[in-house]
Formats: C-alpha cells, structure tokens, sequence
C-alpha cells in the first residue's frame, strides 16, 4: 500500500500533468472556439435544444480544436521559448516531449473527427478536418513567414461557426455563412489589437502579424478601422435573412458601433492602452453578438 506521502506525490503528478494538457490544447481559447460553433447549431432553425447534441458537439470541437493547438506548440516549441508569455507551455518548457504532444494531437483530432461525423454528419466532420489543417500547418508557419498569415488563420477562426451550422444544416444554408462572416471579420481588429500590445514579444521570436511591417503604426490602425466597418452591414445581415429580430439587430449594431469607436480611439491614440480597449472589447464582442442572436432565435 502506498503511504499517504506517496499517495500526495502522486495526485501532485497527476495534477500537474492535467494542467499541461490544459495548456496544450489552450483550453480556455478552445472552450471560446466551440461556444461560437455549439450557437451556430444551435441557431439552424430546425434544430431543437438536446443536451446530449450540445454536450457532443462541444466535446468533439474541444478535441479538433485542442489537437489544432497542439500542433500549433509543436510547430513553434523554439519560438515559444523565446517569448515570456508562452515559455511556460509544457512543449516549449520541456514539459512535454513533442512525440507524447504529437500523439496528443492525432489521437484527439481522430475521436473528436469522428464524434462529429457519426453523431451529426460527414460534412461537419471533413469542414473540422479542414480546419484543423489549415490552422495547424498552413497557418501557423506562415505567421513567420508574412503578415498575411492573419488573413489565412481568419478562416479557421470563423470555421467553428460554420461547422455548427453544419452539424444542424450539412446542405450549408446562407445562416451558417453569415454567422461565419460575423466572427471572420471580427478576427482582424481582435488579433491586430493583441500582436499590438505584444509585438515586442512577437518581433523578437520573427513572428510578423501585424499589417504593417513598421509595426504599430499608423496603417495598423487604419486596418483596423477598415474591418471594424466591414463589421457593421454584416450586423445587419441576420436580421435581413430572418435569423433574428429587430432587438438583436440593434445589440449587435450597438456592439459592432463601439468596436469601431475603439479601433478610431487607437488610431488617435497609438499607444498599448488603446490597443488593449480594443483587444478587451473584442473579447466581450463575440458573447454578446453570438447570444443575443441565439435568444431572438429561442
């Protein structure tokens, strides 16, 4: 038997090894992917709430999406290092040796694949497989490589919402396209915000995500400024085509108005306060939207 030190050593092992799986599949993130993915189903006008839909869905997303990040820590363990924000990940930390993150991320992607191919359906399953590629392997090197790597990493960030849609409507009706639109565009002013406020970080391990390869400037903020605005009609989009009514039309414009004031405060301003009001705003942006447009819809 073991004694009660040995037994505390092990729940201390145990504790720590969840934890850097926590952190592989970068939960939090992971958990606010699939939240837009489990609204958009549930937005399909058919489909009717049932926990056992809702709870399986929201574990094969957690899955493709956490064997999409770990592919991602794989890909960028010496970079990673170099950055104070991420050196602490298991991969990049020493933690975790890549063979045991590696088979992490396969096994993962092949379960949460195929929860969502058997229980929903096959066009749900191949759009997550779609995603998982393009985010793990054509997005996450090029982020080296171009600033356009923002742009190609916007669709694997907005497919979460078509691939609930999907789960309910495989035939993928123009709802699933907008809700699709909505979280593509709302990427930019999000991301540019972020690698704003760590772009000495970013610059320093060769990341190069900003618009502008000056950095923080002047054109940086225009981007942003530029998307916030695309935002704004496509608001209006799912009250045109049925999905909601006139009280989430107002919500979302509402919030789509205030992430454009902040983008204009940032190009005002040029400063890292500014650009972290845009980042915190935007993260408050995509709950609002994706839940007041689900409770015109329930």
């Amino acid at each position: 038997m073991q004694t009660n030190e040995e037994k505390t050593g092990t729940a201390s092992i145990i504790r720590n090894k969840l934890k850097d799986y926590q952190q592989l599949m970068k939960f939090t993130l992971s958990f606010t992917v699939v939240f837009s993915s489990v609204v958009s189903y549930l937005m399909v006008p058919d489909i009717e709430f049932d926990i056992i839909s809702v709870l399986l869905l929201f574990a094969g997303g957690m899955l493709v999406t956490g064997a999409a990040n770990a592919i991602n820590q794989i890909v960028e363990k010496e970079t990673d290092a170099k950055m104070k924000r991420t050196a602490s990940r298991p991969v990049a930390s020493g933690r975790m040796h890549i063979d045991e993150a590696a088979t992490f991320s396969v096994v993962a992607a092949v379960f949460g694949i195929f929860i969502i191919g058997l229980w929903f359906n096959w066009m749900a399953a191949g759009i997550s497989a779609f995603s998982l590629f393009l985010y793990g392997f054509i997005y996450t090197p090029l982020k080296k490589v171009h600033s356009i790597s923002v742009l190609v990493g916007a669709i694997p960030g907005a497919l979460p919402c078509l691939i609930g849609w999907a789960a309910g409507d495989p035939s993928l009706g123009i709802g699933g396209w907008v809700l699709f639109a909505l979280q593509f565009f709302w990427q930019f002013p999000h991301f540019w915000a972020i690698a704003w406020v760590a772009h000495e970080d970013y610059s320093s391990a060769g990341f190069k995500l900003l618009p502008d390869v000056g950095g923080p400037t002047k054109y940086a903020a225009v981007q942003a400024i530029l998307y916030s605005v695309l935002l704004i009609p496509i608001g209006v989009m799912p009250y045109v085509f049925g999905m909601s009514g006139m009280v989430s039309m107002i919500i979302v414009g509402i919030a789509n108005l205030a992430m454009f004031w902040q983008c204009v405060r940032l190009f005002r301003e040029m400063n890292v306060k500014a650009a972290r009001r845009v980042m915190f705003g935007s993260y408050f942006y995509l709950p609002i939207v994706l839940l007041s447009l689900l409770a015109d819809k329930l």
